[in-house]
């Protein structure tokens, strides 16, 4: 089933009332029977997209500042990969839309900071909520769940992780200071136009996890616009995102998608792959039968190389 036919079933009262909530209740309770293995055959997932395209029809969409410490472990180490491709010595700029309470931000300096201690590493991280840049800025959490977040942050590391990233105080732990410092915290809207024009080009742009919150025509406004963040030839990493607004903006600009991993990083996430298509953010399962898979599983992108070709500019370090 087609999804434009999908979305003339959503528009109709009569439909919705037939195909509202009894018949997701009803969906749902079967598919929680099916085996796993089976999930993974195309009539079956293709009957999943026609569910999860019917849940975000309907699911009231809402911004969450859940997250965790080292959530996509895949995303992570392709963008040290990317990372190491810059000279020794050199300046590497990223800036991290929507940073929530700071563990992607920690995450990524770790990582980066840890494979290649000779970049001078400059990063501008962002969010709309100032309580929550202030809870970031600070690096200080609890053990336990944080009420303003959602969710337990360090549930995907182990021991020795901790001992890595962290300093023990009483019940609370921090962020060490070497991971900590040269961090630029700051309060600001995705959306503002002139948030590109504060931060500057940024080698690295990642905007994972909150587009999906919008609804899609503000999302897709919203990408083109950190597009504009991104300098020739850096790299765009943009997860939790609707498929079909992704695939769309990358298309219609351009932009190049790193096949590197582009499953790992995919399936990096198992909470949004176990939402899937029970949640408006849950992620579909990847199928590279797809003629446009390419484009609509990357969640990196290089941009501007086509803007380069064409007016045979050469960017360097």
């Amino acid at each position: 089933m087609s999804e434009s036919i999908v979305a003339r079933i959503s528009r109709s009262k009569v439909l919705r009332k037939c195909l509202g909530k009894p018949f997701l209740r009803v969906n749902e309770w079967v598919w929680n029977l099916i085996p796993q293995p089976l999930k993974a055959l195309r009539p079956v997932s293709s009957y999943g997209n026609f569910l999860h395209f019917f849940v975000r029809q309907r699911m009231e969409r809402t911004q969450f500042h859940g997250t965790f410490f080292l959530r996509n472990r895949p995303e992570l180490e392709l963008m040290c990969s990317l990372a190491d491709q810059k000279q020794k010595n050199t300046t590497l700029k990223v800036a991290v839309l929507a940073c929530s309470n700071g563990a992607e931000v920690y995450s990524i300096v770790w990582k980066i900071r840890s494979a290649r201690p000779d970049l001078k590493l400059e990063v501008h991280a962002v969010d709309i909520s100032e309580q929550i840049v202030e809870i970031a800025k600070n690096g200080v959490y609890s053990l336990g769940e944080n009420p303003l977040v959602y969710s337990p942050m360090m549930e995907r590391l182990n021991n020795d992780e901790m001992a890595a990233l962290f300093d023990e105080e009483g019940d609370q732990i921090r962020i060490k200071t070497w991971i900590a410092e040269g961090i630029h915290w700051g309060v600001g809207d995705a959306r503002d136009p002139a948030l590109a024009e504060s931060l500057g080009f940024q080698d690295i742009v990642v905007a994972n996890k909150f587009l999906c919150h919008m609804a899609p025509p503000d999302a897709e406004k919203c990408l083109r616009a950190l597009a504009r963040l991104v300098r020739p030839g850096g790299y765009l990493f943009v997860s939790g995102i609707d498929l079909d607004v992704r695939a769309k903006v990358a298309t219609a600009l351009e932009w190049t998608p790193v096949l590197d991993l582009i499953e790992e990083v995919h399936d990096g996430d198992p909470s949004v792959r176990r939402d899937w298509p029970w949640k408006y953010w849950g992620l579909e399962p990847f199928n590279a039968k797809r003629s446009d898979w390419k484009t609509r599983y990357a969640a990196v992108f290089q941009l501007g190389l086509q803007e380069e070709a064409r007016e045979g500019v050469c960017v360097h370090d």
